[in-house]
């Protein structure tokens, strides 16, 4: 039985569900802001059209995998 996924990641299936892209897209559009503070990115993704509490799961995500 696979282990239930916690944290930030557990909004994924919801994420790519509500906005239409997989998470890899939203990765992406992150790397625009790459050097900005972390909300300086829930506002970016916010400004693409994205909930408050999904970018920031996103964005935390992001940092933990780019070591930010």
């Amino acid at each position: 039985m696979a282990e239930k996924v916690k944290g930030p990641q557990s909004y994924f299936p919801s994420i790519e569900k509500k906005y239409g892209q997989p998470i890899s897209y939203w990765m992406t559009q992150l790397d625009e802001v790459r050097d900005a503070k972390h909300m300086e990115q829930v506002a970016y993704l916010k400004g693409l059209g994205m909930g408050h509490g999904h970018a920031n799961a996103v964005v935390a995500v992001y940092r933990s995998d780019h070591g930010l």
